[in-house]
């Protein structure tokens, strides 16, 4: 027998040649195949009475020969066969395109299956290029992606092989099984390809829609056991109320929460690995510098790491200030920096003179020493990756993490994207935040959004104008690039004031240089595309313009939103978009709430989770079979029973976990060498 880890090449019918278009499929193994599940389904066994099938794309109709083949030539090498078939709701005309083969097989008097969009005039019932069985054929049959020389067909077959070759093993514990009335693996597989019937076919999808889910959620969660090792930053003392009285202003409840999370989680043993989740201008920074506080107050060095200079700098800023007169002596390591100015903060850090460095990159660096790094904070957001969070954390022999992420996820996905991470939520706003008064209009109405924008600009404001990233070889009608709208405006509707331009081809030299300026008042207005949703504090900012909002996503526009209302000044945005569905639809919701878990939740039943998690899902294993658009209840039930398991039993040591604890490991190896 074959095993499910066998190289496809071997399967019976495949050989080197086949294998290799398997592996533009992603398919390499036996059981790669197995999880190659159809993309859709032709169902031969409903049969549709001719006369109830127009209008209801393919259907399968069983109809008797009544008329002989004809043949009708075209042109050279083109013929049309037609013929009549009849049953007992009506007639009905077929047409075949020039296959002599498949005509030749049809006999007047015999009855046969044909599978095709049935068309009609006002007289008569029409199939053309139908596929053709007899009777006996009436199966459920797969339909798989394809590549070019490996039809849907011929995978049809190969699965079939393996499916006949393999003995298929059950991995999922059978506690699992049964308290969610599954299948067992094997008829899953039969009938996901294969299914004896359509309620076979949802009962093989329920077992293998869960299996995928609850597996990927238990990985997760069994990673976040085996990495918690011991830390030899144990901060015991809670210095939370000192840090809140050095504060001009008072903390919110969520706030005050997410610090206590992180402190609680700090005074452990285990290293800390904790998601700050907030909002634009929720306040994270805030709860960032409190955490650093306390690892000072505890004896221990702090590092933030920033994705900019520009944004190192203005949180070196910002702790520098905060943290004046504690004995707090805050350091900031760039890229940039001086050779000189680099080897003074090195040699800072290794004394232990420094307790809280800022930098970028730079504090990855093998010659960065720390005497008692104790707490590590990053940003999520601003793609820093597990291995740069745990090469920043090892330098203090696993030192507490604390990361940082500005785009406010559903909870359901928060817990697949950083399953690694324990998770804190601030869901309040800090008081005199303003609120950013949203529109959505047409592209009738933009000369007067020129004017508001310069109203804005004489009183002394400053404003973004943001447009869709154009691909290359993409349809464009409608659309025009930040390059030639920024040569545009400053031409034309903008000449007499102070334009920037600022978009991803630059280099980052280039990009610091605009978002310097703008953030100094020397740039009046700033054209832009999405890179700016990354961009610096400008309180002065208080006008932002969406070009073509419809193509983005709801959670994407409230990022950009968010660069807006940071000052004492009352702040609009306004989107623009010709999309009346999309005015009416997603865009009412952004000028209904600033509220971003609200226009998250939204935008995940609107567009699914492909916003926030991108094609690869960051890394994550490719999702085969569920739809986190759809199967939202099946990922909160399966990552419930994820965590009772692993809380059980959490290295899978049990006898009873040891055929799921392989399969986790198969897992989390191809996680890993992806």
């Amino acid at each position: 027998m074959a095993t499910e880890f066998d190289n496809i090449r071997y399967l019976k019918g495949v050989g080197e040649k086949r294998a290799g278009l398997f592996g533009k499929l992603g398919i390499d193994t036996v059981g790669a195949l197995l999880r190659f599940y159809p993309r859709s389904y032709e169902d031969w066994s409903v049969i549709t009475p001719i006369i109830k099938a127009r209008g209801l794309g393919s259907v399968c109709v069983k109809a008797t020969v009544v008329s002989d083949v004809k043949e009708n030539y075209i042109r050279k090498n083109m013929v049309l066969y037609k013929f009549s078939v009849k049953d007992q709701s009506s007639i009905m005309n077929v047409t075949i395109f020039n296959n002599k083969y498949e005509a030749a097989k049809i006999h007047i008097g015999e009855e046969y299956l044909f599978y095709g969009k049935l068309s009609t005039d006002s007289f008569r019932f029409e199939m053309s290029s139908p596929q053709m069985r007899p009777v006996g054929f009436e199966i459920i049959r797969p339909i798989y992606p394809t590549t070019a020389g490996l039809s849907s067909s011929a995978i049809e077959k190969a699965v079939k092989t393996a499916l006949t070759a393999v003995n298929v093993d059950e991995f999922l514990p059978n506690e699992i099984i049964t308290n969610n009335e599954l299948c067992d693996r094997s008829f899953a597989l039969r009938n996901i390809h294969f299914p004896e019937n359509s309620a076979a076919l949802e009962i093989a999808k329920k077992r293998l829609v869960f299996e995928e889910l609850f597996m990927l959620q238990s990985s997760l969660l069994f990673i976040k056991n085996v990495n918690r090792g011991k830390t030899s930053s144990v901060m015991k003392d809670d210095h939370s109320a000192e840090f809140f009285s050095l504060l001009p202003y008072s903390l919110t409840n969520a706030q005050k929460r997410c610090i206590s999370d992180a402190v609680s989680d700090t005074a452990k043993a285990v290293p800390m690995n904790r998601l700050i989740q907030g909002d634009v201008g929720s306040g994270k920074t805030a709860v960032a510098a409190a955490c650093c506080f306390n690892a000072f107050k505890n004896g221990y060095q702090s590092a933030v790491m920033a994705p900019t200079e520009i944004l190192a700098e203005q949180h070196f800023k910002t702790f520098t200030h905060l943290f004046d007169r504690t004995g707090i002596t805050v350091s900031l390591l760039t890229g940039s920096a001086t050779k000189h100015q680099k080897h003074l903060v090195k040699q800072s850090l290794e004394s232990g003179q420094t307790h809280i460095v800022i930098g970028t990159h730079a504090l990855l660096s093998d010659n960065v020493y720390f005497k008692r790094l104790g707490l590590v904070v990053t940003d999520e957001q601003h793609r820093f990756g597990v291995e740069q969070r745990a090469a920043l954390s090892e330098k203090g022999k696993a030192a507490h993490t604390l990361v940082m992420s500005a785009t406010p996820i559903p909870r359901t996905l928060a817990l697949i994207m950083h399953g690694d991470l324990d998770i804190s939520i601030i869901d309040e706003y800090p008081k005199g935040r303003q609120a950013v008064e949203t529109y959505a209009v047409g592209s009738d109405l933009r000369n007067r959004v020129f004017s508001y924008i310069k109203k804005h600009i004489n009183e002394g404001r400053q404003g973004y104008i943001v447009c869709p990233l154009v691909e290359e070889g993409e349809n464009t009608d409608g659309l025009i690039s930040a390059e030639q709208y920024y040569e545009r405006l400053k031409e034309n509707e903008f000449s007499e004031f102070r334009l920037g331009l600022l978009h991803g081809k630059m280099k980052p030299k280039e990009k610091d240089a605009v978002m310097r300026s703008f953030a100094a008042g020397d740039i009046d207005l700033l054209i832009s595309t999405t890179v700016v949703e990354v961009g610096i504090d400008v309180p002065n900012a208080a006008i932002m313009v969406i070009e073509n909002a419809e193509r983005f996503g709801l959670s994407q526009l409230h990022q950009l939103r968010g660069r807006i209302g940071r000052g004492g000044y009352k702040s609009t945005c306004i989107l623009i978009s010709d999309l009346k569905s999309a005015k009416e639809n997603r865009l009412k919701i952004m000028c209904q709430t600033t509220d971003g878990f609200t226009i998250a939740d939204k935008d995940l039943q609107l567009r699914g989770p492909g916003d926030f998690l991108g094609n690869r899902q960051h890394g994550l294993p490719e999702l085969h079979i569920a739809d986190l658009s759809s199967d939202l209840s099946v990922l909160r039930s399966a990552g419930l029973q994820a965590q009772k398991l692993i809380a059980a039993d959490p290295l899978l040591k049990k006898p009873e976990n040891a055929a799921f604890k392989s399969a986790i490991d198969r897992m989390l190896y191809k996680m890993k060498n992806n």
